[in-house]
């Protein structure tokens, strides 16, 4: 058996010790699966293991099983259920955005004479970034015609500081913020939350459950196949985004269906499909490039990530936005959505993956008009 075949193997696989560890240890189970997923993939994507060009194998893992958990999540929401939390997800999601604001621009005034006469194409691409992901940046950059060079730092740093951020709020960040911020209040059906458990797939192989549950599985994979057909009509960035949007505008109409909706388990099957990602996701975090990228582009990077979100919590604490929604927000901002069901997964907080999804997706729309528009102004500005 080859190297490529025992890492697939080690993905597909490695989810059901992480498991089994939080069913039998109730402090790793704190943790939760996910987070023992993604320090068991940074590890692994870090001693030397990984065989040669295996990328070309996680890129298409990661998109499949985001692709695969985002409806399965879905079906069992009752979407209605969030439209008590769409004003202060997007007030949230807005702190978020003018935070990144605030921060970049002081980034540019402070970093300028450091980086060079491109720090203002760099402000831009990270509002960009920080507001949608990583096509944003990618666009802001093509169009502001950066530099490749300062392109690469930029965003290998922001893979290496973005790892660091994730696994800080899905560990500690969430005890932390509760201490300034309030906690999240849980809707109608709180008592069924109360009783679900992330990691608890026990009766999943049941007759009861299985055969519903194949059912669900199989829509999820059409609705896959069907988001899958952009690859065949656009680039393959602008493929990524619009195969993620009609992914989850399906996921979220058949969660209307009081039949698939009601299937039993659909969500720990999405879940299990975002504890493979979380492995590929971290095991791509190349922390050796710590030394190899330059030091500025780590600090400018590092700066970036930490006073935004420092400045998120304290306008949230003004408006009094509940930790679990700026948590969500911020990783929707900070990293996109394919992220925020990993770390709803590691908060234990379901209600809150549609308000992730719905407000990466706004600054997927946003982001690359909002960065131009600021780098144009500080371009401006200083001549």
């Amino acid at each position: 058996m080859g190297l490529f075949s025992v890492m697939i193997l080690f993905y597909l696989l490695f989810p059901v010790v992480a498991i089994q560890l939080c069913k039998r240890f109730p402090a790793i189970d704190k943790l939760g699966a996910v987070v023992v997923c993604y320090v068991a993939g940074i590890i692994v994507g870090n001693i030397g293991v990984m065989p040669a060009d295996f990328s070309k194998i996680q890129q298409p893992l990661m998109l499949v099983n985001i692709s695969l958990a985002l409806p399965l999540m879905f079906f069992s929401l009752d979407i209605r259920r969030w439209s008590r939390l769409a004003g202060k997800s997007l007030l949230s999601y807005s702190l978020q955005v003018i935070a990144i604001i605030i921060v970049a621009v002081a980034g540019y005034y402070i970093f300028a004479g450091i980086i060079g006469q491109e720090t203002w194409k760099l402000a831009g691409m990270i509002i960009g970034v920080y507001t949608g992901g990583t096509v944003n940046l990618g666009a802001i950059a093509t169009a502001l015609q950066t530099d490749q060079t300062l392109y690469i730092a930029a965003h290998t740093s922001d893979l290496v500081v973005s790892s660091v951020y994730l696994l800080f709020l899905m560990t500690i960040g969430q005890r932390l913020f509760l201490k300034f911020l309030p906690a999240f209040e849980k809707g109608n059906g709180a008592e069924d939350d109360a009783s679900f458990s992330f990691n608890s797939y026990d009766g999943i192989f049941s007759r009861r459950v299985f055969p519903p549950l194949l059912g669900a599985f199989g829509l999820a994979l059409l609705i896959f196949v069907i988001g899958g057909l952009s690859f065949l009509v656009f680039s393959e960035d602008t493929a990524f985004v619009v195969a993620i949007l009609v992914i989850s505008t399906l996921g979220i109409l058949f969660s209307f269906v009081p039949s698939i909706r009601s299937i039993r388990m659909t969500y720990q099957a999405g879940n299990y499909f975002i504890l493979i990602f979380s492995l590929v996701v971290s095991s791509m975090a190349d922390m050796s490039k710590l030394v190899t990228t330059a030091p500025i582009m780590l600090v400018y990077v590092s700066f970036t990530i930490i006073v935004c979100l420092l400045l998120h919590v304290l306008l949230a604490r003004v408006f009094a936005v509940d930790a679990d929604t700026v948590i969500i927000t911020s990783v929707a901002g900070i990293c996109s959505p394919p992220l925020v069901p990993m770390v709803a997964s590691a908060l234990k907080n379901r209600e809150i993956v549609i308000t992730g999804v719905v407000t990466g997706i706004i600054g997927w729309v946003i982001g690359t008009y909002l960065g131009i528009a600021v780098a144009y102004i500080l371009h401006g500005i200083s001549l």
